[in-house]
């Protein structure tokens, strides 16, 4: 699939343009289509220009205008709105995806596709919403559901990264777990520790099975574990050096 573009119609304020802009940057989207905008919207040094951050000389520098028809003639469109209907009985608004179910529809979707933005007090009439292949709206507090445009863009967005952003700032998240033989030297140093504040031998067996636990749900790296198995040989080794202490003085 072609990454979407992104259409806003007649938004009121140059500044939610550019928060668009950059939630755009931020999730890599980079095709800025406008509705009927304001005045200014792409002026430089203008309103739209500040929210826009480094979104400013691209995104939002290239943003284009264009009519709504042009949009619904040369794309798969995607309605956002916040107020569906209760059930199937009217389709100006139903059936609805969330963000994340859009997600997996357009990645299956061979062609240029658009989500449509509306206006920030009223979103997008129902004559527009009608004229566009899909509706998408964000789950939200029924006793507030409705977000600003900004909001709803950067949810939107930020639910579609898998398709547009091949690498985030985020490091690989693989996780390797220690090998076994040097978890078990892990128990082992636990088990010093317990013979070093002579835990209760009845209640031994227990706590080691309890620890075997704890450490076995959280699947420790080798760092990890060779860290731990420091922190507890110290430990041992001071308690030790403790108990030799107070047998000198004695």
């Amino acid at each position: 699939m072609s990454v979407p573009a992104v259409a806003v119609v007649d938004a009121k304020t140059p500044g939610n343009v550019g928060t668009i802009a950059r939630a755009m940057k931020n999730f890599g989207l980079s095709e800025l289509l406008l509705v009927d905008p304001p005045e200014g919207v792409q002026e430089k040094h203008g309103e739209a220009w500040g929210f826009a951050g480094r979104a400013r000389r691209d995104v939002l520098a290239n943003a284009r205008e264009v009519s709504f028809d042009d949009i619904v003639e040369n794309y798969y469109t995607v309605g956002l709105t916040a107020t569906t209907n209760e059930d199937c009985r009217k389709h100006v608004r139903f059936p609805y995806s969330t963000p994340a179910e859009l997600a997996d529809d357009l990645a299956e979707l061979d062609g240029d596709s658009c989500i449509v933005f509306g206006r920030e007090a009223n979103g997008l009439h129902n004559r527009e919403l009608s004229r566009l292949d899909a509706v998408c709206s964000i789950p939200a507090s029924d006793e507030y559901p409705v977000l600003n445009l900004g909001q709803a863009a950067t949810v939107t967005m930020y639910e579609l990264r898998d398709l547009t952003v091949e690498e985030s700032q985020l490091p690989d998240r693989q996780h390797e777990r220690a090998d076994e033989e040097l978890i078990e030297h892990l128990y082992e140093k636990f088990d010093d520790l317990l013979d070093a504040i002579d835990h209760n031998d009845e209640k031994r067996h227990k706590t080691v099975r309890m620890a075997r636990r704890v450490f076995g749900r959280a699947h420790l790296t080798e760092r990890e574990t060779r860290t731990m198995m420091g922190i507890f040989r110290r430990a041992s080794e001071e308690l030790e050096r403790g108990r030799e202490l107070r047998d000198r003085d004695r």
